[in-house]
C-alpha cells in the first residue's frame, strides 16, 4: 500500500498540479519560488494544522473572486483541495483502509481521499461590511479558520474519464470521513528547513538545539518505558537504570539540604508558626538533561560545546535526531502509511557532507516500513546522488504562470524516445552526464554551453568586459551576478535539446562553425570531409548546429543553400530559448574557431605581448606574417590551448590589458543577459 499521487488545487502557486509518488523516495527540485515549500505546507496544513489556512493561501487569481464574493459566488471553484490517491493490493492489510474503499469489488487496486478547505460564504456574506474597501480589508484580515471550513472524503472514480474530476462532477457520491479516520490509516511527519541551529554567535544566548531535542528524543524514550511498548525498542532497563540513580542522588542530597538550610527553616517554622518545613530533592531526569546536560564532542576531559561545531554538523546532527524520533513514532503507531517530508536536508552543509546525506537517506527510508519520503532540494549535490527515476521537477515558465510538477524520468525519456533510433542512447548519456557534472541545471536561471577549455577560462573574463560595457541601472543585473550555469559539453550539445525545452531554461551554446571541405579520395572510392578555411567551404563537422539549424541531408540539393545561411549567419534558430553563437564574419575575416577568431582580432596586441603569451609555438610566424591567413597563422603559432587561454586571462587581470572580445561571443551575452 503506498500513496501513488498526490494532486494540489487552488494553494499559492500549486494551483492545479499533480505529484506522482515513488514507492520509497520522491525528490522534489526546482527553482526558488515554485511551490517546494509549499507542497510541504499543505500537506502539514491538511493531515495536522487544518485551522491554519488563511487568505494568502489562495493563489492571486482566486483572491480576486474571493474578494469580489457574493450571493451567486460558486464556492466549489474558490476551494483549497488536496487529493492522495491510494493504491493497494490483495496482499495488503485493508482493515483500517476499507473505511475510504467506497466499492468492495475485488479488482479494485485504488482509492482516494479529498481534503477541501471551502469557505463558510453564508457566515462570511453575514458580516462583510457594504464599503468595498472596507470589505477588501475585512477578508484580507479576516479571513481564516473562523470562516473556512476543512472537511475530508472518500471518493472512487474508476472508469471516470471526463475532463471535469470526479469530486466535482458527483459530489453527491463523495462520502465524508472523520479525522480520526485520517490518522489511523497515514501518520505523517515534516523536518522543515527552519531548523533552529545555532552557531558559536548564539552561545552566549543560551541556545542548544542539539540539547533540546535530545531532551525531547528521551522525553520520548521515558514515555514508551512506561507503557513498555516493545515495538520502538525502548531499553526500559536503561530507564529505571537512570530513574533509580536519581532517586539514590534524591536522598544524599536531601541530607545535606537539611544540613545547610537546617537554621533558616527553624526560625522561619517559628516565626510564621507553619509546620515541619524541609527542602526537599526532586531531580527530574527530563529536566536534568534540558538544563544540566549538554551536546559535546571531543574527550570527556577535553571537549567542546555544541556551538563550536559547523553549522553543517549541527544540521545533520539535528536532522538524524529528528529522523530517529520520526522513526520511532512510525514504529510505535504502526499506521498502514507512513509519509516523511524533509526541507532541503542540505541546509549549511558543504557538498561532501550532502553527499554523504543523499547516501544516508536512502538506507534511512528502507529501514522503516511502509515509509515514503518526500524531499525537497537546492543541492545539485543530493540531486547526482539519486535516481532519475526519483525525481519530480517543479516549474515555472514565468511570473505570472502557475507551477507544473514534472516527472522527470517518464516525461523525458518520452521526448528522447521521439528523437529515433538513437534516442535512448542519448538519453542515457545526458543521466551520465547530470550524474557526473552538471545535476545544477535543475536549480539555474540561465545556461550556457561551451565547447573547451579556453572558453571555459576565459568566459569569466568576457563576464566582466560585457558587463562594463553594456550594463547600467536601466538594464538589470550584470551577467556576474545571475544564476547562470556554464557547462562545457564538447560536441554534444544537442543531446541536452529535450532536456532544456523541459526544464525551460534559457540557453546560449556557443560553439565553432567547424566548416570542412569534400576531397574524394580516388584509390578508396570515398569522399572524406576535412577541415579548411570558411571561405573554401563547403561542409560543417559540428553536429549542434547540423541539429538546431535542421540541416537537410547531405545528398539533399539544399544542403548547399543551407550552408550558406550557416555561413552568412542567416540560417535562423528562431525566437525561443535557446540562441545559437558561433564564427561570423568581423572585420574583413571570417574565422573557424574561437583561437582563431580572438588571434584575428588581437593580432597586434599577440604580437606585442608574445613573450608573455605561454602555450604559443614558432612565435617567428607572428613577426613574418603579412597575407591576413589567420586561419593557417593559429595552426602554426598556437600548441598549448589552456595555456595561452590562462596567460591571456592572466595579462588582463594582473596587468590590465584589454583583449577583445569575438563579437559572436559578445552577441551572445548580450542575449542571455536579457
Amino acid at each position: 500500500m503506498h500513496i501513488e499521487q498526490i494532486k494540489i488545487e487552488n494553494f499559492r502557486l500549486l494551483q492545479n498540479c499533480h505529484l506522482d509518488m515513488r514507492d520509497k523516495t520522491t525528490l522534489l527540485v526546482g527553482k526558488n519560488n515554485t511551490g517546494k515549500t509549499s507542497l510541504a505546507v499543505l500537506l502539514e496544513r491538511f493531515l495536522e494544522k487544518p485551522d491554519q489556512f488563511t487568505y494568502t493561501d489562495f493563489p492571486i487569481p482566486i483572491r480576486e473572486k474571493v474578494l469580489g464574493i457574493d450571493e451567486e459566488t460558486n464556492i466549489e471553484e474558490l476551494a483549497i483541495r488536496l487529493v492522495l490517491r491510494i493504491a493497494y493490493d490483495e496482499n495488503d492489510n485493508l482493515e483500517v483502509l476499507s473505511e475510504f474503499m467506497l466499492d468492495l469489488d475485488p479488482t479494485r487496486r485504488h482509492t482516494n481521499i479529498l481534503f477541501e478547505c471551502c469557505i463558510d460564504k453564508k457566515k462570511l456574506l453575514g458580516v462583510l461590511p457594504n464599503d468595498a474597501k472596507e470589505r477588501k480589508k475585512f477578508i484580507e484580515n479576516n479571513l481564516s479558520r473562523k470562516f473556512l471550513e476543512t472537511k475530508i472524503y472518500a471518493f472512487d472514480d474508476f472508469g471516470h474519464t471526463e475532463e471535469t474530476p470526479y469530486y466535482l462532477a458527483h459530489r453527491d457520491q463523495l462520502e465524508e470521513k472523520e479525522r480520526s479516520h485520517v490518522r489511523s490509516l497515514l501518520n505523517f511527519q515534516v523536518i522543515h528547513a527552519r531548523r533552529n541551529v545555532a552557531s558559536s554567535e548564539d552561545a552566549g544566548r543560551g541556545a542548544k538545539p542539539l540539547s533540546a531535542i535530545s531532551t525531547k528524543f528521551f522525553r520520548k524514550r521515558d514515555i514508551e518505558a512506561d507503557a513498555d511498548d516493545e515495538t520502538v525498542g525502548v531499553d526500559s532497563e536503561s530507564v529505571d537504570k537512570l530513574r533509580s540513580m536519581l532517586a539514590t542522588i534524591d536522598d544524599q542530597l536531601g541530607e545535606q539540604y537539611t544540613k545547610v538550610f537546617g537554621g533558616f527553616l527553624e526560625n522561619s517554622r517559628d516565626f510564621l508558626e507553619l509546620g515541619n518545613l524541609k527542602v526537599v530533592s526532586n531531580i527530574q531526569s527530563q529536566s536534568l538533561i534540558e538544563t544540566s546536560s549538554q551536546v559535546i564532542y571531543g574527550d570527556t576531559d577535553n571537549f567542546l560545546p555544541e556551538h563550536h561545531s559547523g553549522l553543517g554538523y549541527l544540521n545533520i546532527l539535528y536532522l538524524l535526531l529528528q529522523i530517529e524520533l520520526c522513526r520511532d513514532d512510525f514504529n510505535r503507531r504502526n499506521a498502514p502509511l507512513n509519509l516523511l517530508v524533509i526541507e532541503e536536508p542540505e541546509a549549511h552543509t558543504h557538498p561532501q557532507m550532502q553527499y554523504v546525506f543523499a547516501d544516508k537517506i536512502h538506507g534511512l527510508v528502507s529501514q522503516i516500513p511502509n515509509l515514503q519520503a518526500l524531499l525537497t532540494t537546492h543541492s545539485s549535490h543530493i540531486v547526482s546522488k539519486s535516481n532519475f527515476e526519483d525525481i519530480r521537477y517543479l516549474s515555472r515558465q514565468s511570473q505570472t504562470e502557475p507551477v507544473k510538477i514534472k516527472n522527470f524520468h517518464t516525461d523525458l525519456s518520452a521526448k528522447y524516445e521521439e528523437l529515433g533510433a538513437d534516442g535512448a542512447a542519448i538519453f542515457q548519456f545526458l543521466k551520465q552526464y547530470l550524474t557526473i557534472n552538471s545535476a545544477e541545471l535543475f536549480f539555474a536561471s540561465k545556461a550556457i554551453f561551451i565547447e573547451g577549455t579556453t572558453e571555459r577560462i576565459l568566459l569569466p573574463l568576457f563576464f566582466e568586459m560585457h558587463d562594463r560595457e553594456n550594463i547600467n541601472e536601466s538594464m538589470g543585473s550584470g551577467l556576474s551576478s545571475q544564476n547562470i550555469s556554464i557547462l562545457e559539453v564538447g560536441a554534444n550539445a544537442r543531446a541536452f535539446a529535450p532536456f532544456l525545452e523541459f526544464i525551460g531554461v534559457r540557453t546560449l551554446i556557443i560553439t565553432d562553425i567547424d566548416t570542412t571541405k569534400a576531397v574524394f579520395n580516388e584509390k578508396t572510392g570515398k569522399t572524406r570531409y576535412l577541415a579548411c578555411p570558411v571561405s573554401e567551404s563547403s561542409h560543417t563537422s559540428n553536429e549542434t548546429l547540423k541539429h538546431f539549424l535542421s540541416a537537410p541531408d547531405l545528398k539533399d540539393d539544399s544542403f548547399s543553400d543551407w550552408h550558406k545561411h550557416l555561413v552568412d549567419g542567416t540560417a535562423n534558430l528562431g525566437e525561443g530559448q535557446i540562441a545559437l553563437a558561433y564564427q561570423l564574419m568581423e572585420s574583413g575575416y571570417h574565422a573557424r574557431s574561437f583561437e582563431d577568431a580572438f588571434i584575428s582580432i588581437n593580432f597586434d596586441k599577440i604580437k606585442a605581448r608574445k613573450d608573455a603569451l605561454a602555450g604559443l609555438k614558432t612565435k617567428s610566424k607572428l613577426d613574418d606574417f603579412i597575407d591576413g591567413d589567420f586561419y593557417t597563422l593559429t595552426d602554426q603559432i598556437l600548441g598549448k590551448k589552456s595555456d595561452f587561454a590562462g596567460s591571456v586571462l592572466y595579462l588582463a587581470l594582473a596587468e590590465g590589458e584589454t583583449w577583445k572580445v569575438p563579437k559572436y561571443i559578445m552577441d551572445g551575452l548580450k542575449w542571455i543577459q536579457k
